[in-house]
């Protein structure tokens, strides 16, 4: 009985990135790239190192943060120009952070596409906040390499509108589920409970969340990951106690 051969690295990078459709996220890119190119964005270090050191998207990582804040600076430049410079830094700094470029990859569902190595798939590497920002840089790097500034910048500032159009100097990233829990507080109701629910194979999950303070259900999401789906909970929730506040105001003493 013979042995099943084990594949060579470049095999097993091949094998991996066929494996996944990722047109999808070219379609949400905007923009067509090379398999090549792709690929090597997409390869996490983690993945290069446990099949013979491949070549990793470090590299290009690098070059994607480098458009990425010229097209964001520019932007803002164009967009607020009675701010001075100190408030625009803090608002390029703000956009261009790692929450800012994972919440940008949780849009476009980036999380399946990335190869990673075991010990990164067994610990939710999809769904890290760092992982998933230099990923979308290094995406940055390979569409510019192949098709030159302006088509980077154009991509860039397409997927980073809403951002820099509610760009704030404070620098504060925006966490609904903080600041449903501090309306709460407020409001002297019980703390938010999540819950929620996926359809769908494993590479392309849609999550559905659940929020509800007082046992009441104040906020529903929808997000490719639990994590933004209940982010999107927590904002409806927020909407709905804010002009609702009477439902749950004063319920925290009367748990249990």
């Amino acid at each position: 009985m013979s042995r099943k051969k084990k594949l060579t690295g470049e095999e097993a990078l091949a094998a991996e990135f066929a494996a996944v459709d990722h047109s999808p996220l070219l379609e949400s890119l905007g923009v067509d790239l090379q398999p090549e190119h792709l690929r090597l964005a997409l390869t996490h270090r983690s993945f290069a190192n446990e099949n013979g050191h491949l070549p990793n998207n470090e590299r290009l990582e690098f070059l994607g943060d480098a458009v990425l804040g010229l097209s964001v600076a520019s932007q803002l430049y164009i967009t607020y120009p009675s701010r001075p410079e100190s408030d625009i830094s803090k608002m390029r700094a703000s956009i261009v952070s790692r929450y800012g470029l994972s919440d940008i990859a949780r849009e476009i569902n980036l999380g399946p596409h990335i190869l990673l190595g075991k010990g990164e798939q067994s610990t939710g590497g999809r769904d890290k906040d760092s992982i998933l920002a230099d990923t979308t840089e290094a995406i940055f790097g390979a569409i510019y390499r192949e098709h030159g500034f302006e088509t980077a910048r154009d991509v860039i500032l397409r997927l980073f509108a809403e951002k820099i159009d509610n760009a704030t100097v404070s620098g504060r990233h925006l966490d609904w589920k903080t600041t449903l829990q501090e309306l709460c507080a407020e409001l002297k109701a019980p703390m938010p409970v999540y819950s929620a629910t996926s359809t769908g194979p494993e590479h392309d999950q849609t999550f559905n969340a659940v929020a509800t303070v007082a046992g009441l259900t104040v906020g529903n999401g929808v997000g490719h990951n639990k994590k933004l789906a209940e982010q999107q909970a927590a904002q409806e929730a927020c909407q709905t106690l804010r002009e609702t506040p009477l439902l749950v105001q004063g319920t925290a003493h009367k748990e249990g």
